[in-house]
């Protein structure tokens, strides 16, 4: 059965209005002034305020209330206490802010946070010297992230990406019934060729010697902000560490990389340059790029399907659910079969 065929059920975020989210904040001791604006985010609501009073020099917060159930309270913390050890070292993160101490929150059911507002315009990625910039903070963020490790949150392997998944769709019966079988043949082929790798396996200790670090985790342009040279903060800041996880090194670059492959080439290599300023990069993991792209392509749809009882999915992902939908999720992994059969980027 499609996504699309089951009954819309009353959402929890149904109940988080514009009177919720400003109580939420006088909940903390903070006391908005009336402007309040939605912020893009399909995973989580997230709302930018404008204070009566400026909290820690702030004029603005951003308040991101967490979607419920999925995660915990340990993992929620684990996100925040990253955020913290990277903003300690001076890794330029938006970290929620402290208040009396505390920065995870509840208020009306619902866990939240409040991070200072910052910002920001999408990098330039076509600029050499742009990506050589957030090359070095990525960094930075690993030097950080070798140092702990993730007690609650999972890894970032065939298992939590592949395996669980393709098993929720398949027992919700959420992959369209004409292709079902030829998505799971080419499923079953994919994940052979991922599990290749050892650094992605579910257990972990990567015997090919590849390590896991805390990541950003979902580090595409959309959570890149850029401030323009000259003016205050110049540079990159890094955003929503809501998918923070242990992984391998370069999961937190390929998304960065776009166009044919002589230009991903060419961006990788400014993004290498501008890493290896602070720390080594260990070019094995270039074979990883096409195997994670695949992991990132099923987890997105199992992603999709889980959330469509909330009245934002059927809304912004008409296309999700249908024949065509799964024929094409077929078709796009047979390319990427054939993508991580061939030779990977070089630098």
């Amino acid at each position: 059965m499609s996504p699309a065929e089951h009954a819309p059920l009353p959402h929890p975020y149904s109940a988080l209005t514009p009177d919720v989210v400003q109580d939420a904040l006088a909940s903390v001791g903070l006391w908005g002034d009336g402007r309040l604006a939605a912020l893009s985010s399909y995973e989580n609501r997230v709302y930018q305020v404008h204070l009566e009073s400026p909290i820690q020099g702030h004029e603005q917060v951003v308040v991101k209330f967490y979607r419920p159930g999925r995660w915990s309270d340990a993992q929620i913390a684990e996100e925040h206490a990253f955020s913290a050890e990277l903003a300690a070292a001076e890794v330029p993160v938006v970290a929620p802010l402290a208040l009396d101490g505390q920065t995870m929150h509840r208020f009306g059911g619902f866990v939240f946070a409040v991070s200072p507002r910052r910002g920001g315009r999408r990098p330039d990625l076509e600029d050499f010297d742009v990506l050589e910039w957030i090359g070095r903070f990525l960094a930075r963020i690993h030097t950080v992230g070798e140092a702990a490790r993730f007690v609650h949150r999972p890894s970032l392997d065939a298992e939590t990406f592949l395996r669980e998944p393709r098993d929720w769709l398949l027992e919700h019966g959420a992959v369209a019934p004409e292709v079902r079988s030829a998505w799971t043949r080419v499923l079953d082929e994919a994940l052979t060729l991922i599990e290749s790798h050892p650094a992605l396996r579910a257990e972990g200790a990567a015997t090919d010697g590849i390590r896991r670090l805390w990541l950003h985790g979902d580090c595409h342009p959309g959570n890149v902000l850029w401030t323009p040279e000259g003016e205050a903060g110049a540079g990159p800041h890094f955003v929503d560490l809501d998918d923070a996880r242990a992984g391998p090194a370069v999961q937190d670059l390929w998304m960065l990389l776009s166009g044919e492959r002589r230009q991903q080439t060419q961006q990788l290599g400014a993004l290498i340059d501008g890493y290896e300023q602070f720390r080594p990069f260990d070019r094995r993991e270039l074979a990883l790029i096409e195997p994670l792209r695949t992991l990132r392509l099923i987890h997105y749809s199992a992603w999709i399907a889980r959330r469509w009882d909330d009245p934002a999915f059927p809304i912004n992902f008409p296309w999700f659910g249908g024949r065509d939908f799964w024929q094409g999720q077929v078709d796009l992994l047979t390319d990427q079969i054939e993508a991580m059969q061939a030779a990977p980027l070089t630098v």
